[in-house]
């Protein structure tokens, strides 16, 4: 694997590196010594999968607060994503800024998101499926989310948005009683 730093510290694309022959490819999607050497050292509780039938959806911007705050690790194993990543870390030197990538089965790479971060992602084709390794359970005590259009991260998400949940549509703005993470 290949580790390549995003501009929010801590943040990751990860590129697989296949052993090719004439069958096709293999390659270690998860592996805790490489992993050790970007600082990663805890768990992984859950393997999640989402299935997204229609392009242009947006799900997120979803996170989980303390005591519970989790790290994921993505990809896009059908289809294509454009996965976004903000940081909520108070007295970040990043705080609030965002950073996205596409993701997809093509390009094989992935998303590792520290705690403290907010994560969604908008699909870029129909039929869409992201499997995410998280390093703490779901606890709905500590879920939150904030607004995927908020005017104070500015996220250029590249479609129109075709669809959203109920639900992630009316997160909050950052600035209406946020607390960072």
């Amino acid at each position: 694997m290949n580790f390549y730093p995003t501009p929010l510290a801590g943040a990751y694309i990860v590129e697989l590196t296949p052993f090719t022959d004439h069958r096709g490819w293999f390659a270690r999607g998860w592996c805790k010594n490489e992993f050790a050497q970007i600082g990663h050292t805890k768990e992984f509780v859950n393997l999640n999968h989402s299935y997204t039938k229609m392009k242009g959806t947006i799900r997120g911007m979803h996170f989980q607060r303390s005591p519970h705050r989790e790290i994921k690790l993505l990809r896009c194993i059908a289809g294509s994503v454009f996965d976004v990543i903000v940081d909520l870390r108070e007295g970040s030197p990043t705080y609030s800024q965002w950073f996205g990538a596409e993701l997809s089965a093509r390009n094989r790479r992935m998303m590792y998101v520290p705690e403290g971060f907010a994560h969604g992602f908008q699909t870029l084709e129909e039929d869409s499926e992201v499997i995410y390794l998280v390093s703490e359970f779901y606890a709905q005590k500590s879920e939150g989310g904030v607004r995927y259009s908020d005017p104070a991260f500015n996220i250029q998400w590249p479609l129109p948005v075709s669809d959203i949940s109920e639900k992630d549509a009316a997160h909050p703005f950052i600035n209406e009683t946020f607390k960072a993470l």
